[in-house]
């Protein structure tokens, strides 16, 4: 529940990457002893993942923003239904337990559910690494003699491919190129993780990597990235209700796609070393985004950028070049009074004031959008319902728009 009109204000500091920890927390399956992860961030995922590793026979502790993972005892034990079938990056076990144990049964993931997102090309790569790989029951059966170091070439630049494979080519025997990998700073999160362990990867964050495999991998200790998709909202949020926030323990750097559009339309930035300030202004210009693989503008910031940009002045244009029909949250904003239209991968929106509504979030993202778009509602209380997408993504989001001068809060229905 959003009773919105109220100029977001103060300092928010931003967690643990979910994008990270949910490649991180199956990469510790490959090390022989416990793995510490910090600056975790307190999601559903993460603890849909500790289920997980806990079937398979792992000690699992997870205090605040720190879990430690005893992978000692772990078996490869077939998990065509429960937990994995709660999470799109399930995936993930595939590739760590086919380098750990070269096989593994999987069911096929769930997770946000805006645009189906084949895994094609995490086969394509198992097979390459020596992998049979088989779908039977909707699970996916993968099994290998040996894995051997292969050339690998992407079709399309997948951040869930790219860290797979990397998953299970830091055990293969031999060397490992992956070319058109893909970019993002999650990769180099992973891949850092991975050489604590003891593999050796060289070339994360560019379009090739290297893999040299290693027969063993031991425990060590990871602080994980900040996550750029919600310091990114709160960025959003912060302009969109003309507010003054500093959004602590970002990377800058990790921003620069979105900082550079808010500054276009007339947003005030001032950044630190590991902090933005955004400062709100009265009035807006229309700009046009296209959303693109990083270093481009991400598309997880395509939803939420689409509630500000209503409370800009003219048309804008935004385009989503990754997901082609990422656009559920338009019909929902088009309730609250925006005007929008939906044409191919486009949206087109014309600035004007929202309305207070009943709107439900039908994935992650598109629920922020929600969110966004409540706070600039000047009168009455507009109810986001579908919540549970929101907690996959964004922890303690209720308690730091509060703390901003927010005023929300949850209603069991």
């Amino acid at each position: 529940m959003i009773d919105g009109g109220r100029p977001l204000q103060g300092v928010v500091t931003i967690s643990g990457a979910k994008n990270s920890a949910i490649a991180l927390i199956p990469a510790a399956i490959l090390a022989e002893s416990e793995v510490i992860l910090d600056n975790l961030p307190i999601l559903s995922d993460v603890a849909v993942y500790s289920e997980i590793l806990e079937e398979l026979g792992a000690s699992v502790s997870w205090s605040g923003s720190q879990m430690r993972i005893d992978p000692s005892r772990i078996l490869s034990i077939p998990m065509p239904n429960g937990p994995v079938k709660k999470l799109r990056a399930s995936y993930y076990m595939m590739g760590a337990l086919l380098g750990r144990f070269k096989e593994a049964t999987i069911g096929l993931p769930g997770g946000c559910n805006f645009e189906p997102r084949p895994i094609d090309q995490h086969i394509k790569g198992f097979e390459a690494l020596g992998a049979t790989v088989t779908n039977e029951h909707g699970s996916i059966h993968l099994y290998a003699k040996e894995l051997r170091g292969a050339k690998i070439y992407l079709d399309v630049s997948s951040v869930g491919a790219t860290i797979n494979i990397m998953l299970a080519a830091s055990r293969a025997k031999g060397s490992t190129i992956i070319e058109n990998a893909a970019k993002e700073p999650e990769i180099i999160d992973v891949a850092t993780l991975l050489n604590s362990m003891g593999a050796v990867i060289k070339g994360a964050g560019t379009e090739t990597i290297r893999i040299e495999g290693v027969t063993e991998m031991h425990g060590c200790r990871h602080s994980i990235i900040p996550d750029r998709i919600q310091a990114g909202t709160y960025m959003i949020a912060a302009a969109a209700t003309r507010g003054d926030v500093v959004i602590d323990n970002v990377i800058p750097k990790h921003l620069e796609a979105l900082t550079a559009k808010l500054l276009e339309m007339g947003v005030g930035i001032e950044e630190l070393d590991e902090s933005i300030r955004v400062i709100g202004k009265a009035r807006y210009g229309h700009v046009d985004v296209k959303a693109l693989i990083y270093p481009g503008f991400p598309t997880d910031l395509q939803s939420p950028m689409t509630s500000l940009l209503t409370q800009a002045e003219g048309v804008s244009v935004l385009s989503d070049f990754v997901y082609s029909s990422r656009f559920k949250h338009v019909p929902e904003l088009v309730r609250m009074g925006a005007k929008i239209r939906v044409e191919g991968r486009s949206a087109i929106i014309e600035g004007n004031k929202l309305n207070a509504a009943k709107v439900k979030a039908t994935d992650l993202r598109a629920g922020a959008a929600l969110v966004i778009a409540g706070l600039t509602v000047e009168d009455g209380i507009t109810e986001v319902t579908g919540v549970e997408y929101i907690d996959r993504g964004y922890d303690n989001l209720v308690i730091n728009l509060r703390q901003l001068g927010a005023e929300v809060w949850r209603e069991n229905e």
